[in-house]
């Protein structure tokens, strides 16, 4: 399986989210109906990083392979990131039928499944 259409594909929509959730995140709040409180801001801010970092390593391993036991962590983080917030994002969009939300989560679902299958197939080396 290649990996650099889903490590770039994966950074960008990362840091797509970090970026939002950093700058914007009294509107983030607002678009969510949470209340905007300095914890929540906070909160939303520190995700924002996380959400960058995580971008930023993706981006830079975007060329090395990965898949069996090559870049294993790598793989390891973000199939777990990727399911866990889709399990996360289908119960609450089931709950809340909203279409950006529903997109999120295919967003979401798609990711995980394909670092899934990277995980767990033995890796292209060419």
């Amino acid at each position: 399986v290649h990996t650099r259409i889903l490590m770039s594909a994966s950074a960008l929509f990362l840091g797509a989210i970090g970026i939002i959730t950093s700058f914007f995140s009294h509107e983030v709040l607002g678009f969510i109906g949470a209340a905007i409180e300095t914890q929540t801001v906070v909160i939303v801010q520190v995700l924002g990083a996380v959400y960058l970092g995580f971008a930023f390593l993706n981006w830079y391993l975007r060329g090395f392979v990965i898949g069996g036991i090559y870049n294993r962590p790598l793989g390891v983080a973000n199939t777990l990131h990727f399911a866990i917030v889709s399990v996360i994002l289908v119960k609450v969009s089931l709950a809340a039928a909203s279409a950006a939300l529903w997109g999120l989560t295919a967003f979401y679902v798609i990711f995980a499944a394909w670092f899934a299958r990277v995980l767990f197939a033995p890796p292209k080396m060419d």
